[in-house]
């Protein structure tokens, strides 16, 4: 009769309850280190609290990290239908919302909740407000030191999570973990955050909220691009088209390059319609002051702004407006041009870019490739994921992936 493993896993999120019910599942035992006083706290705010499960569209290019093949080759091992498979065996009917999926229930906590029933059903003990404070390797058993006990396990999951989002309790003690066991670990940035900028115009864009293509720049090479509604903050940018491309200006800028965003406010509009669409818009309206002819299309302040930056007054008539100077409204419209000084900082940002290099980690099994039984699963890697899910599917399939092999499965 083959001995029962014991499994100690650092971290009771998304990524550690995951892996400590696939590996109890494969008839180990296992024991949850969680700092906080219950299990999946950052879960409770995913998703304004409706937890966006994962999504229906996995095109690989949701994802991102160092090694895309990795991450492509974990998927292939515990993908969408495997994740659908194992919240089903929980409880848990999704519902789809343009291919972004969610918990029936619409409530963040019904999928904490089914974990930890899960967890509970199956002896899982969760060691609840227990802080790990040092990990080591001795006669092929993992010891994680705690303030009150020393923990001894034949594999040890680090699922700690990154440095994002500190008030939920991730504090980046999983980075200090992995470095004491010989791994590298890419220098975490903010991701999924607002970009900061000073520009004189925000205080008074402040508030405003607009339909928006952002393309991100570092001097002329495009970073990223992504379109929806773009929030104007007193000190910058935030929305979700500009988390999608936020990571990328973090990386840059942390390499001391100029960063800018080029927002297009009229998305709608093809490149070769602009023209078109403002020629007639000024003969339609010729009588108008440059001010009114953009009523109906931008916010009074959004609409100032466009003016003072094309040069123009508000109060000119607009069938005297030269070519010049319809174009330099089109540019003005169209590449809306903002210099971004800074992202903002881990207490702002969903998740982090960068982690443990995940070269250093077997993708069917999230073993590392230096210390025999020891694993990872979550954020702590070196992947991070687009809004839309992606970053709760890499916690799924992570955690799935080390808690099945730590087990010895």
């Amino acid at each position: 009769m083959r001995q029962m493993r014991q499994i100690l896993i650092i971290g009771g999120g998304a990524s550690g309850l995951t892996a400590a019910v696939s590996a109890a599942r494969a008839g180990a035992k296992v024991t949850v280190l969680e700092q906080n006083k219950q299990a999946g706290k950052k879960l409770l705010v995913t998703g304004n609290g409706r937890c966006n499960l994962t999504n229906r569209n996995q095109e690989l290019s949701h994802y991102r990290g160092s090694s895309p093949e990795f991450i492509e080759t974990a998927l292939n091992a515990f993908g969408l239908t495997e994740t659908l498979d194992f919240f089903r065996s929980l409880g848990i009917v999704t519902r789809d919302r343009e291919d972004y999926l969610y918990p029936y229930s619409d409530q963040a906590s019904s999928v904490a909740d089914a974990l930890r029933i899960e967890a509970e059903h199956l002896r899982v003990k969760l060691a609840l407000n227990t802080r790990a404070k040092r990990i080591c390797r001795e006669n092929g058993r993992f010891l994680v030191e705690t303030p009150g006990w020393t923990y001894e396990g034949d594999a040890l999951i680090l699922a700690a999570g990154s440095c994002a989002a500190p008030e939920t309790g991730s504090d980046g003690s999983g980075y200090s973990f992995a470095k004491a066991m010989g791994h590298r670990v890419i220098e975490p940035l903010p991701a999924l955050v607002q970009l900061r900028s000073k520009e004189p115009e925000f205080p008074k864009l402040k508030g405003l909220r607009m339909e928006a293509g952002v393309s991100l720049f570092s001097g002329e090479v495009l970073l990223a691009e992504d379109r929806g509604e773009v929030q104007f903050t007193e000190y910058g940018l935030s929305g979700i088209p500009v988390f999608q491309v936020s990571r990328y200006g973090a990386a840059a800028l942390r390499q001391g390059k100029k960063v800018r965003a080029v927002l297009n406010l009229l998305p709608f509009l093809g490149e070769e319609d602009q023209d078109a669409f403002w020629r007639k818009r000024i003969q339609a309206g010729g009588y108008k002051s440059a001010g009114q002819l953009l009523v109906g299309l931008f916010p009074k302040k959004m609409a100032d702004c466009l003016l003072k930056r094309a040069g123009i007054s508000a109060d000119r008539t607009a069938e005297t407006l030269t070519d010049q100077e319809r174009k330099a409204l089109i540019s003005a419209c169209t590449s809306f041009e903002v210099s971004i000084s800074a992202c903002n900082g881990f207490d702002r940002a969903q998740v982090c870019c960068g982690g443990v290099d995940t070269k250093e980690v077997n993708p069917e099994t999230m073993e590392s490739k230096k210390v025999p039984g020891l694993y990872f699963a979550g954020e702590l890697l070196d992947v991070d994921g687009a809004c839309g899910g992606y970053n709760l599917q890499w916690a799924w399939t992570s955690g799935w992936l080390a808690g099945r092999h730590g087990a010895g499965i």
